[in-house]
C-alpha cells in the first residue's frame, strides 16, 4: 500500500466527510487518481460510505479498520513475542485480537520472516495461571469502568453466590488473577473476575467514580502500620519473585500496611512457612499465628 493510501485512510478515520475534489486537491493528484485509491480501499475492507448529491462526499463507516502496522523486522519479531506472552494471560481484555493479528498480520510477512518466528516459537515459553476463557467478561468491565458506569453481577463468595452491584474503578492483573476493585455503597470492595457470573452493564453513571490507576496511587499513600518481616536466606530469594515482598535488603522487609490488609498480608506469608517470621506489629504476628493454629487443628486426631 503506498503512503498516499495511508494517508488517506489516517485522514478519513477522523469521521470527517471528504469530496473526491477535496481529497485530489489535499494530495495534489488528478481527481481519478483519488477514485481509484478509495475503490482499492474499499477492496482491502476499509468501511467508506458514499454520499450522493450535491452535499455528498465519502465518510467512515463505525466500527472500522485502522491503519495497517508498519513495523520493521525486529518489531515483528518483538510483536509476535508479547502475543506469545499475552496468549498465557487468561481472559485478557478484548482477547480476541490476539489470534486476529496472529493470523492476519503473520500471512502478510515475507517467509524468511514467518520461518524465523516459527523457530523462535519452539524456544521461548511463559508459564502463567491458566484459568477460565471469559474475554468478554473482562472486556465489558474495562468498558464499563471507563464510562464510569455501574454494573451488577453474581459472584461467588465464601457463603456461596450473591447479587452484587457495584461501580468498578477498572480492572489488573496479579499473580495469575484479574481483580476488580470497585465501590459499594460508601466502601470499597475488590472482586476476583474470575468468581464472577452474569455480568450485566446498567445504564446509570456516577462521574466521582475516581479510575483505577488514580485509586491504585491514593492507596499507596494512605496511611498504615510499619510491618518488619525477617526472611532466611532462601526466603529472601523466594520474596524477589513477589510483587508484594520484593523489595527485601538484607533479608529484611519494612513497608506500611493498612490495617485492612492484615488479613490477606498474614496469609500470603503462610505461603513462606518457615522461611519468614513477622518481627512487628504485634497485631500481625497474632494473625499469622492464629492461622497457623487452624491449620493445626485440623491435623489433630479426633
Amino acid at each position: 500500500m503506498n503512503q498516499r493510501r495511508l494517508a488517506i485512510m489516517r485522514l478519513m478515520d477522523s469521521r470527517q466527510k471528504f469530496t473526491a475534489r477535496e481529497l485530489a486537491e489535499r494530495f495534489e493528484v488528478s481527481v481519478r487518481t483519488i477514485q481509484r485509491d478509495l475503490d482499492a480501499l474499499q477492496t482491502l475492507g476499509f468501511p467508506l460510505y458514499t454520499e450522493v448529491g450535491a452535499n455528498g462526499g465519502y465518510r467512515v463507516l463505525p466500527n472500522r479498520i485502522l491503519p495497517p502496522l508498519q513495523l520493521n523486522q525486529q518489531e515483528a519479531l518483538g510483536l509476535f513475542m508479547m502475543l506469545e506472552y499475552l496468549e498465557q494471560v487468561p481472559d485478557f481484555p478484548y482477547g480476541a485480537i490476539r489470534e486476529h493479528l496472529a493470523e492476519q498480520y503473520f500471512s502478510t510477512l515475507p517467509p524468511d520472516v514467518q520461518e524465523r518466528i516459527t523457530g523462535m516459537r519452539d524456544h521461548i515459553a511463559f508459564i502463567q495461571h491458566p484459568g477460565e476463557h471469559m474475554h468478554a467478561l473482562t472486556s465489558k468491565l474495562l468498558t464499563a469502568a471507563s464510562e464510569k458506569r455501574a454494573i451488577t453481577f453474581m459472584y461467588h463468595a465464601r457463603s456461596g453466590w450473591k447479587k452484587v452491584n457495584v461501580y468498578p474503578f477498572g480492572i489488573y492483573y496479579e499473580q495469575g488473577y484479574w481483580y476488580m476493585p470497585a465501590r459499594k455503597k460508601d466502601r470499597v470492595q475488590l472482586y476476583r473476575v474470575d468468581r464472577m457470573r452474569k455480568l450485566t452493564v446498567l445504564d446509570q453513571t456516577d462521574e466521582s467514580v475516581p479510575a483505577l490507576k488514580a485509586w491504585l496511587k491514593q492507596t499507596e499513600e494512605r496511611a498504615g502500620e510499619e510491618v518488619v518481616l525477617r526472611f532466611t536466606a532462601f526466603g529472601a530469594r523466594m520474596a524477589a519473585s513477589d510483587v508484594l515482598f520484593k523489595t527485601v535488603v538484607d533479608q529484611e522487609w519494612r513497608g506500611l500496611v493498612p490495617h485492612s490488609e492484615f488479613s490477606f498480608t498474614a496469609r500470603r506469608l503462610l505461603s513462606y512457612g518457615p522461611e519468614v517470621k513477622v518481627i512487628s506489629p504485634p497485631a500481625l504476628q497474632e494473625q499469622v499465628r492464629s492461622m497457623l493454629e487452624q491449620s493445626v487443628m485440623q491435623y489433630r486426631p479426633e
